[in-house]
């Protein structure tokens, strides 16, 4: 039989049966996907074929479809160990915040990389609207021209009294999107303000940490009432960037993109190289320097954090 993993607590999916019934599998054995180390061989959103098991309500995981993208991270806990946070997407919705807690443009810029990897269209919403000062619509204001420039679509919205909501309704449906951010973005409170019926479990901001308290303990699969599904994910409070090669990197950063063949050189690293128009284009502002320096951060290897 043919399903939709439609949620994943780690040891168990719940499958969308293609017949419409929901059935919770396991795997078998050490189930692994080809060419990827995961921590989680199956992750929501993806389509497997699956077999009752005799006498039992519940099913075995029997056969991976083949993926037509994901996004993926390296896990915190195990650094050599990455973790498929959704599968099958159309496109990927960044919920992000300049406050409470904060959200650096190097996560935004690792993340919009890791899309861009896999060919996943990205849409980056600015929450708490409702909390913003005259100095902070400011500061937001310059965040979102950053982003806005380059081509990603930018929303500022209240999850809390559901300013601009409508706008993410209409870009949302009939597509199947992932939902991720940092903890205590107010994910759960965007999604309960989008799709009522959800009805998410939301939780108040770590006093001593600024950072959010975990509501999301798993990946889900929400249906839209209005058509389509979102994925909506634990919040992660770092993004390993992960399989892809320092000479391609560059190729991930649209305003970068369309500049590279005319380089000096074809095999420009893009770092201190004679001719170099990123280089050129940067000391003229023409692109932006947080996103250069993510360039470089993500180039070396370093890890970003909050």
């Amino acid at each position: 039989m043919r399903g939709l993993v439609t949620k994943s607590t780690g040891s168990w999916y719940l499958v969308l049966g293609e017949d419409g019934t929901r059935v919770e599998c396991r795997i078998k054995g050490k189930f692994r996907t080809k060419g990827i180390k995961t921590t989680n061989p199956i992750a929501v959103g993806d389509w497997v074929n699956y077999e009752q098991e005799p006498d039992q309500d519940s099913a075995v995981i029997t056969e991976l479809e083949p993926r037509k993208n994901y996004i993926i991270r390296r896990s915190v806990n195990l650094s050599k160990q990455t973790q498929i946070i959704g599968a099958n997407l159309d496109q990927a919705m960044l919920v992000v915040t300049l406050a409470s807690p904060p959200t650096s443009l190097g996560f935004i810029d690792r993340f919009l990389v890791t899309a861009e990897a896999y060919s996943i269209p990205a849409i980056l919403v600015f929450n708490k609207l409702d909390l913003f000062s005259e100095e902070g619509l400011d500061v937001l204001a310059d965040y979102m021209a950053i982003y806005e420039q380059i081509g990603y679509p930018c929303l500022a919205v209240s999850a809390q009294d559901g300013t601009h909501v409508d706008a993410i309704r209409s870009m949302l449906k009939d597509k199947i999107t992932l939902v991720s951010g940092h903890s205590g973005v107010g994910k759960s409170t965007l999604i309960n303000s989008i799709e009522p019926a959800a009805a998410l479990r939301t939780g108040k901001i770590s006093d001593w940490s600024d950072k959010g308290k975990h509501t999301t303990t798993f990946a889900e699969m929400i249906d839209l009432s209005f058509g389509g599904k979102l994925i909506d994910t634990p919040g992660i409070r770092e993004l390993g960037i992960v399989d892809i090669e320092k000479n391609e990197l560059s190729h991930f950063f649209p305003e970068m993109r369309e500049r590279l063949n005319e380089c000096r050189f074809h095999n420009c690293r893009h770092i201190n190289e004679p001719g170099c128009v990123i280089l050129e284009a940067v000391d003229h502002a023409e692109i932006e320097s947080s996103r250069y320096e993510s360039y470089l951060s993500i180039y070396h290897n370093q890890e970003t954090r909050n």
